[in-house]
């Protein structure tokens, strides 16, 4: 036993030479105009992001129904295979190309990776490919966010043609629109979005929304009660999401320096506010602070803080997360139950709430104090701010809600949306994949 400890203790201390002789040697220097500390630290984000998605499935798998589970799986990683091939060949060019008609989208320069080599990508000091692909793991989760919305009853085709198109149609356009750089008109009107509240949150809560009208209630709801199958999976998911979501926010700064600092602090400070801000609303209202409520709230602190996460102090952080929950809370108990809409797992009451309240809020508590923000908010005495974050969450709301309804058109006059009745009573995991989660064996 001592043996194997001490075999241990040398183990640990040869990975920690290893990374200090790693760090050591990467950060701060410099290579044709290429930051090997900032290229480390957008691989390792780009590999943060890339977690949020399993993380997802096993948060969204866990909420259903057993017979689902798989389904939910099995859509989340879909998309990491689908939405990685049609950003790299198409979906890239279509957000960070220049301007095509008239600047709704990007053009077709960088198709198939057209252009998008290893040499700096403009305004960064990391390889165009390291930017390519940290964008593209934004490109998979948000698509995949949708899910949670139309989970137990849409077909697996229909799955992966309606986010497929939604990629193209809807995130891209809306990506160009805030991250396109000089020539986005988001960043042009001077809106604060740092890591995907318009872009990601908004753009998949309203997408889900519709969806959710377009194909109708689960033939049970809410007739017949579903609780979570597994919440320990659930709450996996909700670490794994929030430990990811260091990479997206953090490394959105796309450098590492003081402006990644403070959007990876003000990103625990404001999961934790919205976490803890909710069980304290599950305490008065349902007498008990529950588990699904905790972890809840913490995802819609994670999706306010988004947006305002290169331009709030920690201290802001704090506010943003305490409305996160509260908005969250009152779109899930009040607005959900007085409409009687089936989102089957809250994406538009968590993600296209908080998102509109993040986004909001970036125009409230913007400071000047933060690394690499030069603009100020309604606080500060910039009242305009607010005005500017409210037509950029508009004009989102309007664009995604339109194209997401069509598109949902066209694949139920198609293909079909949703399964049988029957189907749904078996369930996706059996109808969708001849497979079942849990095999019970003597």
């Amino acid at each position: 036993m001592q043996r194997r400890s001490r075999i241990g203790l040398w183990g640990a201390g040869l990975f920690l030479v290893l990374c200090l002789s790693f760090t050591g040697a990467a950060f701060g220097q410099e290579e044709g105009g290429i930051d090997t500390g900032d290229t480390a630290w957008m691989l390792m984000s780009s590999a943060l992001v890339l977690l949020m998605t399993p993380g997802l499935a096993f948060f969204y798998g866990g909420l259903v129904r057993r017979k689902n589970i798989l389904s939910v799986l099995m859509q989340c990683f879909i998309c990491m295979c689908v939405m990685t091939l049609l950003w790299v060949t198409v979906g890239f060019s279509l957000a960070f190309a220049p301007d095509m008609l008239g600047g709704v989208v990007g053009g077709f320069d960088h198709i198939f990776l057209k252009g998008v080599g290893f040499e700096p990508w403009p305004g960064t000091r990391i390889p165009a490919q390291l930017f390519m692909i940290f964008q593209g793991m934004f490109a998979i989760i948000t698509p995949a966010l949708m899910l949670g919305a139309f989970a137990e009853r849409m077909k697996f085709g229909a799955v992966c043609w309606f986010t497929s198109l939604w990629l193209l149609l809807v995130y891209s356009p809306v990506c160009h629109w805030v991250w396109g750089g000089a020539e986005g008109f988001f960043s042009q009107a001077g809106a604060l979005d740092f890591a995907g509240g318009t872009v990601v949150h908004i753009n998949a809560g309203i997408g889900a929304l519709v969806a959710v009208l377009v194909i109708g209630k689960r033939h049970d709801h809410p007739h017949s009660t579903s609780p979570p199958h597994n919440l320990p999976f659930a709450v996996l998911g909700a670490g794994l999401l929030w430990f990811g979501w260091f990479g997206f926010n953090a490394g959105s700064a796309v450098a590492s320096n003081g402006s990644a600092v403070n959007a990876f602090v003000v990103t625990h400070v404001a999961t934790a506010a919205a976490g803890a801000t909710w069980a304290v609303l599950d305490r008065l209202f349902s007498k008990k602070s529950t588990v699904l409520g905790t972890i809840t709230g913490a995802v819609a602190g994670m999706v306010a803080i988004t947006p305002a996460s290169g331009s709030v102090s920690a201290m802001g952080a704090i506010a943003v997360g305490l409305g996160a929950s509260l908005f969250a809370y009152l779109a899930v108990s009040v607005v959900k139950e007085k409409f009687g809409y089936d989102d089957s797992l809250d994406v538009f009451g968590v993600h296209g709430v908080a998102g509109m309240w993040g986004a909001i809020a970036a125009g409230i508590f913007a400071t000047t104090v933060v690394p690499g923000n030069d603009t100020s908010g309604l606080l500060e005495g910039n009242p305009g701010q607010v005005l500017i974050q409210i037509k950029a969450v508009l004009y989102t709301v309007v664009w995604s809600g339109v194209i997401s309804f069509i598109l949902l058109k066209v694949i139920d006059k198609t293909i079909g949306l949703r399964v049988t009745e029957q189907d749904e009573r078996i369930g996706l995991d059996l109808i969708d994949h001849k497979e079942t989660a849990y095999t019970l064996v003597d």
